[in-house]
Order: structure tokens, then C-alpha cells, then sequence
């Protein structure tokens, strides 16, 4: 298994061009190119806003119509990065079949690769979470120094789920169909676009269970609240996240022979 980890570290050149080629394939064959990384949040956000202040009227206790802006684009581009590091990940191994198959590469690289796309998506994505907080008055403190300890937790968590779908769609590729459904459940039971006191308290466990709802819940406290995020949560999800990579590193170090075959 060292070896293995040693193979990944010394194929960093291949993790660069994975990311690039998809960052690149993201805005291939669109006129405003590299624009879209600001205009997809954008539109997001004035999509669920015209849906919750203009339609439904919910602007939000103690947001207020102003804030709700803010509130929507950290929520949504928070979740996008999930939904398009998990998704992606799941065909970003047999998605490269014709790399894999001509030459010997660590298959546990590609979604590390997929993760740190999004992640870089979703920094392109602070820019317009930027302009939102500047334009309402809400400037962080001192406590933003918390925003690159999420977002490393999540990269962590991202990259776990991301190596398990991306073994198990290689060889049940009826999963990635399921995965885009299981992705709107979970957006609809994640706080994005509403807050986590509408709950009623016997429901209170949708949001004390769920790992994404301690990322958008930390990104609202330290960019909108001055506050800190909750630090135990977070060690938890790291803690649980770590293991199940080192654990898939092995498993891949072990079966990745099956892959190929798969392929």
C-alpha cells in the first residue's frame, strides 16, 4: 500500500491535468466560456430567491429580504460542490477507460481529481457569495479564517464518497442513473434553501445527522455571522472521512486488477 500512495504522490502531473481538462470540459463548446463559473450561482440564486420571496413570501426570520440573497448563494453553491464532486466521481473511472486500459495509472487518482475540480469551482463560486455579502453589509470577521477548515472537511468528505461510487459504478453503472435522484432528495433535506429552525423538532435529526448541513450551516455562521462553525461536527466528519479513504486506497491496492477487467 505505501507503494501505491507513493505512485499516486509521483502522478501529481496527472492530477493537474485532470483538473484542468475538467474545468475546461465544463464550459467546452459555450460562448461565454469561463464566465458560466459566475454566472451558474448567479442564476442559481435568482431562481430560489424569485421562488421564496417573490412566490411562497418566505423571506426568512431573522434574514430578512436582503440577507435571504446571501443566505441562498452559500447554500446553493455549497451543495453544488457536493452534488458535482459525488456525481462526478461516480463515472470518473470507467468514464477514462482509454486511459486506464493503455496505461498503468493509480485508479484511486481520478477521484481525487474529480474533488479538486469542484473545489476550485466552488472557490471561483466565493467571488459571487463575495459580492452578495458586500453589497448586503454582511462582512465577515476574524472567524472567516474558519472558511478554508470546511472546506478542507468537505473535500475530505467529498473525496470518501467519491472513491466508493467511483469503484462500485465501474461495475454497477445503473447507480450513477439512481444518483442524480438520491442528489435531489438531499437537497431538499439539507438547509439550502431554508433554515434549519422551520424544522419541527421531532424532525430535528434531519439536520443533526447530516454532514451536509454542518458545511452550509459553517459557511452561514462564519461569512454571514461572524461566529464559528461547530468545530466537533467537523473533526467528526474528518475523522470518519479519513478513514474511509486510507481504508479505499487499500481496497483499491487490492482489487484494482478488477477494474480493468470490469473495463
Amino acid at each position: 500500500m505505501k507503494n501505491y500512495i507513493l505512485e499516486m504522490l509521483k502522478r501529481k502531473d496527472l492530477l493537474v491535468y485532470l483538473v484542468i481538462s475538467g474545468l475546461k470540459a465544463q464550459t467546452r463548446n459555450t460562448w461565454l466560456g469561463y464566465a458560466w463559473w459566475i454566472l451558474d450561482p448567479l442564476l442559481m440564486g435568482a431562481v430560489y430567491f424569485w421562488l421564496r420571496v417573490v412566490i411562497l413570501n418566505m423571506e426568512g426570520e431573522g434574514i430578512g429580504a436582503l440577507g435571504i440573497g446571501a443566505f441562498l448563494i452559500i447554500g446553493l453553491v455549497g451543495f453544488k460542490w457536493i452534488r458535482s464532486g459525488i456525481t462526478g466521481a461516480a463515472s470518473s473511472v470507467h468514464g477514462k477507460a482509454g486511459i486506464i486500459t493503455q496505461v498503468y495509472l493509480p485508479k484511486a487518482i481520478f477521484p481525487f481529481g474529480t474533488s479538486l475540480t469542484e473545489m476550485i469551482n466552488f472557490s471561483f463560486s466565493l467571488l459571487v457569495v463575495a459580492f452578495f455579502l458586500a453589497y448586503y453589509g454582511l462582512m465577515p470577521g476574524i472567524t472567516i479564517l474558519y472558511l478554508p477548515v470546511i472546506m478542507a472537511v468537505q473535500f475530505m468528505f467529498v473525496s470518501a464518497i467519491g472513491l466508493v461510487l467511483a469503484y462500485v459504478c465501474t461495475f454497477v453503472r445503473d447507480l450513477e442513473n439512481l444518483l442524480s435522484h438520491l442528489m435531489r432528495v438531499l437537497f431538499y433535506a439539507s438547509p439550502v434553501i431554508w433554515e434549519t429552525g422551520r424544522l419541527p423538532e421531532e424532525y430535528s435529526y434531519i439536520v443533526d445527522a447530516n454532514p451536509i448541513s454542518t458545511f452550509l450551516m459553517g459557511y452561514r455562521e462564519v461569512l454571514m455571522a461572524q461566529g464559528a462553525p461547530d468545530l466537533e461536527k467537523l473533526f467528526i466528519i474528518a475523522f470518519g472521512s479519513l478513514a474511509i479513504i486510507f481504508y479505499m486506497i487499500y481496497f483499491y491496492y487490492k482489487n484494482e486488477h478488477k477494474i480493468i477487467k470490469a473495463l
